[in-house]
């Protein structure tokens, strides 16, 4: 693996984002900074949404943008890799690289403006004089697992979308279906209970409720299902590591 050169395109992309901008990467910690507070103020203050079972007027804002962030940095690798051969044709043109190693710079990238967005959000929940749990020790571990799954399906997508142009619409179209089948903005409190069996086939919910678990409710995560969602998400690179192996000529001809 070209480290150097993985590097260099993370820094390219979190450089990218934002050029032509006056203050440039600061929005890297603006914009985590912006969204946590927009989320505090309407839920909490304006619209007075409490978490079921809590009292403080935080709760549900710490419970939201516990869901929040991860969902973010999963749905965007996903988005983002599902496409990145069709926005990186000129440099696949030019440089011999690995196709599936394109991806990987996607996945660092939001890497990046997770842990900053994680920094800030426990930098509130102390300043709303909410507790911090010790089982906070095993986020990355969660993060990897649900990033894994992240990147080997944006690589899957990615494969079938140089010759499908519409999977990016579909794709962006399915995740928006996926997170309000997620309890992101809800609890599943609010569910029928046989409407709530159905979230143990959702692997978005294993790891979001693996968050509200750590964040919000002081839990130790289920790792049992996390571990299935590891074992999924590297069965799926495999699957879309092979798959690539078979058509990786055709995906260079066609671009």
């Amino acid at each position: 693996m070209n480290l150097p050169l993985l590097l260099e395109f993370t820094k390219r992309d979190l450089v990218e984002k934002y050029s032509g901008s006056i203050l440039g990467m600061l929005w890297t910690f603006l914009w985590p900074l912006v969204t946590i507070f927009i989320y505090v103020v309407i839920f909490s203050n304006i619209m007075g949404s409490k978490l079921p079972g809590s009292s403080s007027a935080m709760s549900y804002s710490i419970y939201l943008v516990a869901g929040i962030l991860p969902w973010t940095a999963f749905a965007n690798t996903i988005s983002r890799s599902a496409i990145v051969f069709s926005e990186k044709k000129a440099i696949i043109s030019k440089i011999k690289i690995s196709l599936p190693y394109l991806p990987l710079y996607i996945v660092l990238s939001e890497t990046v403006v997770f842990i900053i967005s994680v920094v800030i959000y426990l930098g509130f929940v102390l300043g709303s004089s909410s507790p911090v749990f010790a089982w906070i020790i095993f986020v990355p571990w969660i993060y990897l697992s649900h990033q894994v799954f992240a990147y080997a399906l944006g690589f899957l997508i990615a494969i079938f979308q140089v010759f499908i142009r519409d999977l990016r619409e579909v794709t962006g179209i399915v995740l928006q279906i996926w997170f309000w089948f997620t309890p992101i903005v809800y609890t599943t409190d609010i569910l029928p209970k046989g409407v709530k069996e159905w979230f143990a086939y959702n692997p978005a919910w294993i790891f979001i409720k693996a968050y509200h678990d750590i964040f919000v409710f002081g839990k130790i995560p289920d790792f049992y299902n996390l571990m299935i969602i590891t074992a999924i998400g590297h069965g799926l690179l495999i699957i879309s590591y092979l798959l690539y192996r078979k058509l990786e000529k055709g995906i260079r001809d066609v671009i």
